[in-house]
């Protein structure tokens, strides 16, 4: 699902399903992590870093632990850069080498809408307008939901480019269907804040990728070298 968003240059895996996501095993580093962790959540954990070692073995990167550095975010091997993400009964990895990508970015969430409330604290007055006019030309997606997996990838593109927080309120993002009834399109996120230098240039748009599949949203973002 999420590779369908992706360039060539990203290998993506993923696994979708409950019977497929089982624990895996763990590096001695991960274990650390996981001491305290319910069985949930250490299955999770586990499952995302076996797609995330399978990408590495696509790539001839030798399979490694994958531990958690500041705020979270995965400490991926020289020379690479990726992203995960897991939700109910699906997770996904995505790696390309950093010589084809500065940084990258992906997310899946339920396709449900989201809880009450929670619209209104991670989105701008005019995304909500926006967000109304897709709900009317299109009913069938949920586009708080959407809004908020697409502000999830820009955050995970935006952080190892930056080692700084990005809150909700500092992009602005546009959706964009595709023609017809396959629900997929673009979206493209103006930062708010001033963006990442990349090869001594500003970044001041993020572009991405977004679809609904098999009771899911999906997002992605690339953010090329030029």
């Amino acid at each position: 699902m999420i590779e369908e968003l992706l360039p060539d240059s990203v290998v993506a895996v993923d696994t979708h399903g409950d019977d497929r996501i089982e624990e895996a095993p763990l590096y001695p580093e991960e274990e650390a992590l996981m001491a305290r962790a319910v069985a949930k959540r250490r299955r999770e954990f586990s499952a995302v870093r076996a797609c995330a070692r399978r990408a590495m073995e696509k790539l001839g990167v030798p399979a490694q632990p994958i531990v958690s550095g500041e705020r979270g975010a995965p400490r991926w091997p020289a020379g690479l850069v990726g992203s995960m993400t897991h939700c109910d009964g699906y997770c996904a990895a995505a790696l390309a080498r950093a010589t084809d990508l500065a940084s990258l970015g992906i997310d899946a969430e339920p396709h449900g809408p989201l809880p009450d409330g929670v619209l209104g604290s991670v989105s701008l007055p005019q995304e909500r307008r926006r967000l109304s006019e897709l709900a009317t030309a299109r009913p069938g997606v949920h586009w708080d939901r959407l809004l908020f997996s697409a502000k999830e990838s820009v955050y995970k593109a935006w952080f190892p480019l930056t080692r700084q927080w990005l809150d909700f309120g500092e992009a602005d993002i546009e959706i964009v269907p595709e023609p017809g009834d396959d629900p997929s399109g673009a979206f493209h996120a103006t930062l708010l804040v001033p963006g990442p230098l990349v090869n001594d240039r500003r970044v001041t748009v993020f572009d991405g990728r977004w679809a609904v599949r098999h009771g899911l949203v999906a997002t992605s973002v690339t953010v090329p070298h030029a």
